[in-house]
């Protein structure tokens, strides 16, 4: 039924993962799937933003996340499973959604955080707009 599954990881959230991982391992287990772990990284490279940060900084940031995100399968996906580490761009949601149709995924796996933050209040939770904008199946892990 799933030939790719997607795991979307927030580095520094344990909760964006310490459910949804063992749920999407059983579910590429079941169906024999790829899993590709997605962690958004910020536009450091806006204007408006850009200008506060070192020329180089979106580079080296994205180099530590991609350091991190790999010590971060290598310590938590099973070697049985297939896995791709996968670093984008952007506002968390748009990125998913984006990243999804890129790599052809089939099921996009991710936590809904309870935690409310100031930005879920003005923006709406990422999940939400993940489910109400992808084009593939979305499961939401509490």
């Amino acid at each position: 039924m799933y030939q790719k599954i997607m795991l979307t990881v927030d580095l520094n959230e344990e909760a964006s993962w310490a459910k949804a991982l063992p749920t999407a391992v059983a579910l590429c287990r079941s169906f024999g799937a790829s899993l590709h772990v997605v962690t958004v990284l910020p536009d450091y490279r806006m204007p408006l933003v850009g200008s506060y940060f070192p020329k180089d900084f979106a580079k080296k940031a994205h180099k530590a996340v991609s350091e991190a995100q790999h010590r971060f399968i290598q310590e938590n996906v099973p070697k049985d499973v297939t896995v791709q580490s996968v670093i984008v761009d952007g506002s968390p949601w748009e990125a998913i959604v984006k990243a999804a149709k890129k790599l052809e995924v089939d099921l996009i796996v991710m936590a809904s955080h309870n935690k409310r933050k100031f930005a879920d209040y003005v923006l709406g939770p990422n999940a939400e707009h993940v489910v109400h904008h992808s084009k593939v199946s979305v499961m939401i892990v509490r």
